[in-house]
């Protein structure tokens, strides 16, 4: 597991608006997802009330007649898939994908039903290049989908309706030229807009992330800090064991004679040899399931979910190796490291005590033990 580094943001891919990284994309559009679901609801809505509303124009235009009949239906039927959009948001309201297939299917069916309409009314082209840029920039900026399939499904319903403005609209060509002028740029300057909404979300998303990194983390080593370890995670890791009554082990590591390093090669070379002990951990421990903490100075602790003590004996004797047989680079020198690991268990499988209470208390007692037997060692309980 690599350590998280606060000073840096993800990178962004700026043309499509997405972070390059695939899983920082979708770990930014989980993180929004409600937010993004409750606006495509409320546009939605309004997107139905408006092509309803606008039942009455036609009715002005064209009085009543098989032809409102068709157009009263075409806007039905536009209002309908919104509404079943509105329930598929209900019914998986947990998916991004799913949401961006409404989105995609809004956008698609208004715009297909709004070129219906313009064909079934083709004597006011003038006034349905209007709402055709109203449209456009609806799309872009109000219906939250990725600015790919956006951009894709304005400029192609930008192109039907050019279209059918040249077969059956009866402009002259200076006014065809000035609607498909107009919404060229309806075009550009919406996806501007979008563009520049969705860097600033992912670059907010992004300052949100460092400075929740910098509360739970400590700075030198990218670990959990002790604050978090005792407001939350903890509680968590024990809880979760509970419930699903599974084992959970925690292992205190502290370096030997840590002082004499400082001693002789200095803070900075504690800081490396810190530095080296945290990613050795990381790189050893699961990514997504353990949990490594700096639990003070040179002392650090592991969670270890769903790990019985046998599990915490063995990875505690690999970090133990590990870091004895590896030095640590400093400068133009190598410093000699090992470290000490007591490990305390508990199966909540088999136990119905409260010995969960003092596991940290127990693993340092082991772990006092290992020091006073004579350091680099592993020493272990089992409680409950």
């Amino acid at each position: 597991m690599s350590l998280p580094d606060s000073k840096k943001s993800p990178p962004l891919a700026a043309w499509r608006c997405e972070f390059q990284s695939s899983a920082d994309e979708q770990a930014f559009l989980r993180h929004h997802l409600a937010s993004t679901q409750r606006q495509l609801r409320v546009t939605l809505v309004i997107c139905t009330l408006v092509y309803l509303g606008f039942n009455i124009t036609d009715i002005i235009w064209l009085g009543y007649s098989s032809q409102t009949a068709m157009l009263a239906g075409v806007r039905l039927a536009v209002a309908g898939a919104a509404m079943g959009g509105i329930l598929v948001l209900r019914r998986w309201r947990d998916s991004v994908a799913t949401t961006q297939l409404v989105a995609s299917m809004a956008e698609l069916v208004s715009g297909g039903g709004f070129l219906l309409i313009a064909a079934l009314r083709s004597g006011q082209f003038s006034l349905h290049a209007i709402s055709m840029a109203i449209v456009i920039i609806v799309f872009y900026i109000y219906i939250p989908n990725r600015l790919l399939y956006s951009a894709a499904i304005a400029i192609s319903c930008t192109l039907g309706f050019v279209l059918l403005a040249a077969g059956m609209g009866h402009l002259r060509p200076v006014e065809l030229g000035t609607i498909a002028t107009m919404l060229a740029l309806t075009n550009m300057f919406g996806y501007v807009a979008a563009q520049r909404y969705q860097l600033l979300m992912r670059h907010e998303y992004t300052a949100q992330n460092v400075l929740k990194n910098l509360s739970i983390r400590d700075p030198l080593t990218g670990c959990y800090n002790r604050r978090y370890l005792h407001q939350q995670l903890l509680e968590t890791e024990i809880s979760r064991a509970q419930r699903y009554q599974l084992s959970l082990t925690v292992i205190m590591c502290d370096l030997d004679h840590f002082k004499l390093v400082n001693d002789r090669y200095g803070h900075h070379g504690g800081d490396a040899v810190l530095q080296h002990f945290a990613s050795l951990m990381q790189a050893i421990t699961r990514e997504g399931v353990d949990s490594v903490v700096r639990y003070g100075g040179e002392e650090f602790l592991l969670i270890l979910p769903e790990t019985d003590l046998a599990g915490g004996e063995l990875l505690a004797q690999r970090l133990r190796l590990a870091l004895s047989a590896q030095p640590v680079q400093y400068q133009d020198q190598q410093i000699n490291a090992t470290a000490s690991f007591g490990v305390a268990s508990i199966n909540f499988g088999r136990s119905s005590t409260s010995a969960h209470m003092n596991m940290i208390t127990v693993a340092d007692d082991m772990l006092y033990a290992a020091k006073n037997s004579g350091r680099n060692r592993v020493c272990s309980r089992q409680l409950g």
